[in-house]
């Protein structure tokens, strides 16, 4: 279910918040499923525990899980997830930054207008 890429840039609790992002957006994981404990998510990845736990609090902290005290963790419903400023702001900060990397390279604008589509169609399921 879940894939930990360790030559990535990113943090091994970064791939898990965004593998299981992209299991609720894409409905792969149905609003209410129960997510793994803590500790069998970990056992799993062979991570430290406290790296999960600093995930799903991430996760529940923007609305993608939510916690049932006794029951264990669960998916939120995509509908009723509500990107917030911050995560706005910060996703435009990053193709802003993306869309820099493509200008010092010499690529134009059009090309670049390309490749935006291209990432686009590839998301079949945006909305």
């Amino acid at each position: 279910m879940f894939a930990i890429d360790l030559k990535s840039r990113k943090s091994i609790s970064e791939q898990i918040v965004d593998q299981i992002k992209e299991l609720i957006v894409t409905g792969v994981m149905e609003p209410g499923e129960k997510m793994p404990s803590v500790r069998d998510l970990a056992g799993e990845l062979t991570v430290n525990p406290n790296t999960v736990q600093k995930a799903y609090r991430l996760l529940e902290q923007q609305g993608f899980l939510y916690t049932a005290q006794g029951r264990g963790t669960f998916a939120a419903d995509p509908e009723e997830i509500a990107a917030s400023r911050e995560d706005v702001s910060r996703a435009k900060a990053m193709l802003r930054d993306g869309l820099d990397q493509l200008y010092y390279l010499g690529v134009s604008r059009k090309e670049t207008e390309k490749m935006i589509d291209e990432l686009i169609t590839e998301r079949e399921d945006w909305t």
